[in-house]
This record gives structure tokens, sequence and C-alpha cells, in this order.
């Protein structure tokens, strides 16, 4: 069995050749029960000598396989490029920052013989700050609660993935990903093992705050359309009270006269209604800004350059 180890890389020259180090091992022990092991990295359009640091390992491998683009295009992308130039039986995707520990290769290939399709590699919060474990769990509680598929607290891109779990993944060729909701649609199945929370071993996250929040509300409109149906009902609710306030207006007038008491209470109701038709423009808007980026047709990512054999999918 051939076995593809898939990792985006930005910004990684300290730490990718010790990455690298750490697979070579894991793959010797392979080796005597009959499988080999290719490596897909995938550079991000890094601003340092991540590049270098790639060709000088295909140099020293010719198990390595890289593919650089033109600039940055998001990690999402470069997860679909690495997927695409995945040869092997079993492809496992993993951080090049040695978060994901690959000793747990093995454990991942022995549960794939077991028959799985997809095996996932679900961290524990140990080490993790109070505010983040209480805003992640809420946020998992409330977007499972959303949307179509189910979303494991803990569970990311560590994974491994089958032939057929592989091909069915490029299937969806949408341009907005979310691969969280995408490995979670496609099904087969799996299993999940916990692992405890490794340190990232050089530099720091390039994701911010705002990247993360991002990122949340991608997964939230990306797999539902349940936020253009709360706008509706909360529309229904508000013309509901609407009504409700009106009659109140008028059989208040007509028993007790017309009073010219009430600018406070315009004013707070205008301001209320043109608050919450913002928020309403702004959930149509999201997935109409979805539907404009869908419709150009544009590639997910451009190639620099790559060692490996250029055909049609390098461009898409």
């Amino acid at each position: 069995m051939l076995i593809s180890i898939v990792a985006p890389c930005y910004n990684e020259e300290d730490v990718i050749e010790r990455f690298h180090d750490r697979v070579q091992q894991v793959a010797e022990e392979f080796l005597p029960l009959g499988h080999d092991m290719e490596f897909v990295y995938v550079d991000d359009g890094s601003r340092d000598r991540t590049l270098g640091a790639l060709k000088r390992l295909a140099e020293e491998d010719s198990r390595v396989r890289y593919v650089s683009f033109s600039r940055n295009f998001g990690k999402e992308a470069a997860l679909l490029a690495g997927l695409r130039h995945a040869a092997g039986d079993s492809v496992i995707v993993m951080d090049a920052d040695l978060q994901h520990p690959p000793e747990l290769i093995k454990r991942m290939v022995d549960l794939r013989d077991e028959g799985y399709d997809q095996v996932l590699a679900r961290r524990t919060r140990t080490g993790d700050g109070f505010a983040r474990t209480v805003a992640a769990r809420l946020y998992y509680r409330l977007i499972n609660r959303l949307v179509d598929v189910e979303l494991v607290d803990g569970v990311g891109d560590f994974r491994l993935l089958s032939r057929r779990a592989v091909d069915a993944v490029l299937a969806l060729t949408e341009y907005n990903r979310f691969s969280k909701g995408l490995f979670a649609w496609v099904g087969f199945p799996s299993t999940t093992f916990e692992y405890e929370n490794a340190v990232r071993e050089h530099g720091r996250s390039s994701w911010s705050l705002r990247s993360l929040l991002n990122y949340g509300l991608d997964g939230l409109i990306s797999f539902n359309n349940r936020p253009l149906r709360a706008a509706l009902y909360l529309g229904l609710g508000l013309l509901l009270c609407a009504g409700v306030y009106t009659a109140w207006i008028v059989v208040a007038a007509l028993v007790n006269g017309v009073e010219t008491p009430g600018y406070v209470t315009i004013i707070t109701a205008v301001n209320a209604l043109a608050g919450v038709q913002m928020i309403m423009i702004a959930v149509i808007g999201e997935y109409i800004g979805r539907i404009y980026y869908e419709v150009k047709g544009r590639p997910h990512f451009l190639v620099k350059a790559t060692n490996a054999e250029r055909t049609k999918d390098l461009i898409r």
C-alpha cells in the first residue's frame, strides 16, 4: 500500500526539515510491512525560504513532491492541491509545524486496516486557555445545531482518508471550501481517537482572532441556509409584534383618546428595526457573495513551481 503524506506549508523553513526527518523515521517502520510512502508538500506562497528547503528535500529524497503557489491562496487551496497530487491508497493530511505528531501515523494506518475510510485524530484541549476552550465548545455546540453535517470539537485536518474518500472530496469542486465540513459530508465509515495537544515547535500561528472568526463563519454558512430562514422567521415575528402593537395603540386611543407622548417609543422602534434590517441584508449578502465567487469560475490556486508532472489539474 502506498501512503501519501500531505502537508501544507506557510513560512515553515525553520521546521520543515525536522518534520521530514520525523515522517521519514515513520516511513522506515512501514517498509517491512510492504508499505511505501510519498510526501506531498504544498508551499502556500511562503515569504521565507520554504520553497528552497522543499527543493533540497526533493533532491535528497525521490519520494518528495512539492507544489508552490504563485501567492498565498489559503490553507483550503493548499489542502485541495495536496489531495490532487497525492497518489496513495491512503492519504494522511497533517500540518508541517509538528503540532500533529508523526508518530500517530502508525496508529492511523492500523485503524485503516480495520476497514475505516476516515481515521480522525481528535486533540485534547490540554494547555488551551479557559476562554478559548469555552469559546470552542460553545461554537461547536451552536454550529452542530445549524449545519447539515456533524463537526466534532477538537477534530481538525489531521486525518487519514482512503482513496475512495479522497476521490469523493475531489469531486466536490466548489470554490468556497470548508474542508472540515466536506470531510464530514462525504461520509464513509470513520473512527476517532484522541491525542495530547502538541506545542508548535517554531514560530507563531498565522491564525489571528479575525481569521478564526471568519473561518467559523465560513463553516456556519457553507453547509446550510438556516440564517436565511432565520431572517424570514425574524421578519414574520417582527410583523406580528408590529400588528399587536398597532392594535394596542388603536384600542388605547379609542378608550383614552389620542396622546402626544410616544417620541421615545417611535425612535427606539425605528432604530431597532433598522438594525434588524441591516443584519438581514448582511446575511443575504454573504450568500450572494458566495454565489458571485462560484459563478466566476476562477481556479482555486495557481502553481509557480513543482517537481510533479504538470497536468490540467495544476491550475484548477
